[in-house]
């Protein structure tokens, strides 16, 4: 509730820097994720980003160096989507929690826009 009362202090005190959402809802979520691998040259851990939409709204979004090394661009890949499916599944149930309808199965597009 904390958090809630913060954004929307922050919305209030700020009008151009709002959140912008869509007014028409289809209640379709799709995800988007990609990897970059070995992207640190230092590490050699690969950048995994994603973002989820709700219809034509952007709701959440990551960028990030993983954890541990991948041996291979499958690998980098492989972790890039569990990331994306485990926000997603985070995602849905906050949805429902809060009585939107949402239209599953989930459209996630990994790299090359290739539907899972």
């Amino acid at each position: 509730m904390e958090a809630a009362i913060r954004i929307v202090k922050y919305v209030k005190n700020h009008p151009g820097k709002g959140v912008l959402l869509s007014s028409k809802n289809t209640g379709t979520l799709e995800a988007y994720c990609d990897t970059d691998w070995t992207a640190c040259q230092h590490s050699r851990r690969s950048m995994t980003g994603f973002l989820i939409k709700l219809g034509d709204s952007l709701v959440s979004w990551k960028s990030k160096k993983q954890t541990t090394v991948s041996r291979s661009s499958a690998e980098a890949e492989y972790r890039s989507l569990a990331a994306t499916v485990a926000e997603l599944l985070w995602l849905v149930g906050l949805i429902k929690e809060i009585g939107v309808e949402v239209q599953l199965p989930v459209n996630i597009h990994c790299d090359r826009k290739a539907a899972i």
